[in-house]
């Protein structure tokens, strides 16, 4: 089956939307890969928030270098149930109305308490915004994939 551009941009959006956890990559000290496993909110055109203290290692790693690769897939015990994208882009920090605004609608969809919502107060809010997305969906067909350059 041949999607287009605008289904697949759709197809891996709405994915995107079934989950909440990714795995980050950062590098760091040295070009030492680091990953972190990260609460997330997707954005309408395919981009990625999180909160996190900027002292956290990814922290550190993408004040001296914003690029970074992130994974999310769903979780499964076959092969032919693996979904997912890896994604190549640069993150950056979000302030001011944008970042009440998703804040709001971070604490909404994991339901976090008074607790969880003081951290925040003390972390940044950064946004990933991919350039590169590989989409991999077994449940289509072994192997099916596809890569988009954005």
């Amino acid at each position: 089956m041949q999607l287009t551009p605008a289904q697949r941009l759709e197809l891996v959006s709405a994915f995107l939307k079934t989950q909440s956890t990714l795995a980050l990559s950062t590098s760091g000290d040295a070009g030492a890969p680091c990953v972190a496993p990260l609460f997330y909110l997707p954005g309408d055109n395919l981009e990625i928030y999180w909160f996190s203290s900027p002292r956290s290692g990814h922290g550190r790693n993408l004040k001296r270098d914003p690029a970074a690769a992130l994974a999310v897939y769903g979780h499964t015990e076959r092969w032919e149930e693996i979904r997912g994208c890896q994604m190549r882009g640069a993150v950056e920090t979000i302030t001011g109305r944008r970042r009440r605004a998703v804040a709001s609608a971070y604490v909404e969809r994991f339901r976090l308490g008074a607790l969880f919502q003081a951290a925040m107060l003390r972390s940044r809010l950064y946004m990933f915004r991919p350039r590169w997305v590989r989409y991999i969906d077994n449940s289509r067909g072994f192997g099916f994939k596809f890569e988009i350059d954005l």
